[in-house]
């Protein structure tokens, strides 16, 4: 569980920089070296070559070997991994707010001053 949490840490950290989601967005493309990766962005190589190994340390990306390049490739296995953590808490979230609506109705039909009741009483009086 340490080592899920500290693996979680490192993914979120990560995404907490524009600059590297911006260039997992581009690798979710396709593999791209790190002259292709530093184009969009008005930063240093050694600037572009700290946020790559942030985001290799998370495990987000990997450096691959073809010839005398050395592209960079998405890896999903993290943000699965993140994006299950997250899930986990909008359920939780999700029945939180289903009782609170539940719980609105309840207290907006069994209040006779509250308008959209007093609205429907109303109408039901002018229809009979």
């Amino acid at each position: 569980m340490i080592d899920d949490s500290a693996k979680l840490d490192r993914t979120f950290a990560a995404l907490a920089d524009p600059t590297r989601r911006a260039i997992l967005a581009r690798l979710a493309s396709g593999e791209a070296t790190v002259t292709e990766l530093m184009q969009p962005f008005a930063i240093s190589q050694p600037a572009i070559s700290k946020h790559l190994r942030v985001l290799e340390r998370a495990g987000l990306i990997s450096r691959g070997r073809d010839a005398q390049r050395r592209p960079r490739s998405l890896e999903a296995g993290p943000l699965a991994e993140a994006n299950e953590w997250l899930e986990r808490y909008r359920q939780i979230w999700e029945e939180s707010f289903e009782r609170l609506d539940d719980l609105l109705k309840k207290l907006t039909t069994q209040n006779p001053r509250h308008p959209k009741t007093r609205h429907t009483a109303e109408r039901k009086r002018v229809l009979r």
